[in-house]
């Protein structure tokens, strides 16, 4: 089975692109950046790129049965910014991508939206995926809208979509910038001896899951007949204040914070219901927050 993963660069794409490879698949990649020098990428069919015309993706789909959607040109904190970047670079390269996929009749997609904005400020916790949907940042709002765009797809026969709502993926090669992902930032400031910043007061709570479960629960999802809507976490919420305590006891270092007022654009607490994948796809998250923040670390550790 061939395979293309768009965005297949990053941080969830790279460990996606090694667990399929790991199975005999024929993986192709397509990014906008040089192949990242912290992987292996011999066997891997990479091409430049972005979800930008139609022309070029007609090319990149040649044999493609399969295609991994996780290219997103903003995050959360960015995204507020420009919208209408946001919405050209996103929603409109998404469309470009189902025509050419229609051109050349590829019908199964696996797109990666979001579980930590779609929703928006939950109504209960933790939140199935028949919660309203809210979302207060231009980033979950765009996700959405490739979403209903997806579902229409399918309701007119083009397409066997499945959309996965991760909460807050963590583990080996994520950025230690800081620009998302509090597990990959807090640990990138303890290896440098350096505070935390924080914005609010340390309890905002989300939904941490280890990037090995998450890669399981995508690559049965994806190799299945089953199309809609799926969260993709742990059911179980951890504060950021909470994070830094686990960070501290792990790494042995003091990891200072600094608090900023409170940004409007965060959701104060997410927690996802993941019954529905565990059911259908028979599917658990096996890596408990300390054991992921200790692989975490000792990657950290050995490659930077």
């Amino acid at each position: 089975m061939s395979v293309l993963i768009i965005g297949g660069n990053g941080f969830l794409g790279s460990n996606l692109v090694s667990r399929l490879r790991e199975t005999g698949r024929q993986v192709r990649v397509l990014d906008r950046l040089p192949q990242r020098p912290d992987f292996d990428w011999r066997g891997i069919d990479y091409r430049m790129g972005g979800l930008d015309t139609t022309e070029l993706l007609v090319d990149v789909l040649d044999g493609i049965e399969v295609v991994y959607h996780l290219a997103s040109t903003t995050v959360p904190g960015t995204s507020n910014q420009d919208p209408v970047f946001d919405v050209t670079s996103n929603i409109v390269g998404s469309l470009n991508l189902i025509a050419a996929m229609s051109k050349v009749g590829t019908r199964r997609i696996v797109f990666f939206s979001s579980g930590g904005t779609v929703y928006g400020v939950p109504q209960s916790l933790p939140v199935t995926e028949s919660h309203v949907l809210r979302p207060i940042s231009s980033y979950g709002v765009t996700k959405v809208a490739i979403e209903n765009y997806l579902l229409m797809y399918q309701q007119m026969g083009t397409l066997d979509p499945l959309i996965l709502r991760p909460s807050n993926p963590y583990g080996p090669r994520q950025s230690t910038a800081g620009i998302q992902g509090a597990v990959g930032a807090f640990l990138g400031k303890a290896r440098q001896g350096q505070a935390v910043t924080i914005w609010g007061d340390g309890e905002t709570v989300r939904d941490y899951i280890y990037v090995d479960d998450l890669i399981a629960l995508a690559i049965k999802a994806g190799l299945s007949n089953a199309c809609g809507v799926y969260n993709a976490g742990t059911g179980i919420g951890l504060s950021l204040n909470e994070i830094c305590a686990l960070v501290r006891e792990i790494t042995e270092t003091e990891l200072p914070v600094e608090y900023l007022p409170a940004r409007k654009f965060d959701v104060p607490k997410i927690v996802l219901d993941i019954s529905a994948a565990q059911r259908r796809f028979d599917w658990a998250p096996g890596v408990s927050l300390q054991e992921g923040l200790a692989r975490t670390w000792d990657s950290l550790r050995t490659t930077a």
